[in-house]
């Protein structure tokens, strides 16, 4: 099954006039918070508690992002770390 790319923001053009603004700014805010996330790996693998502190965000939205991010590939799980406890994350190459 083939998707139609652009299919949401078309029927939400077609039917509600438009994407409302709301909508943009959560994207936005969502595409910058992952964007963060991904800097800090390209220095070095990070916990989700190590990643919370640098980025100075609660580790339930550091998971959140993270969660989506390992979903679509572009962050990969890595080692679990020294005091084998919790899993490090990395870019996916």
């Amino acid at each position: 099954m083939e998707v139609e790319k652009g299919k949401t923001a078309k029927y939400l053009r077609e039917k509600l006039g438009g994407i409302p603004e709301q909508a943009k700014e959560q994207l936005k805010e969502f595409n910058q918070q992952k964007r963060k996330i991904m800097d800090a790996l390209k220095e070095e693998e990070l916990t989700v508690k190590q990643l919370a502190d640098k980025l100075q965000m609660p580790t339930h939205d550091v998971m959140f992002y993270l969660s989506s991010l390992v979903k679509y590939g572009q962050v990969a799980v890595g080692e679990i770390d020294d005091m084998d406890e919790y899993f490090t994350y990395k870019l996916n190459k």
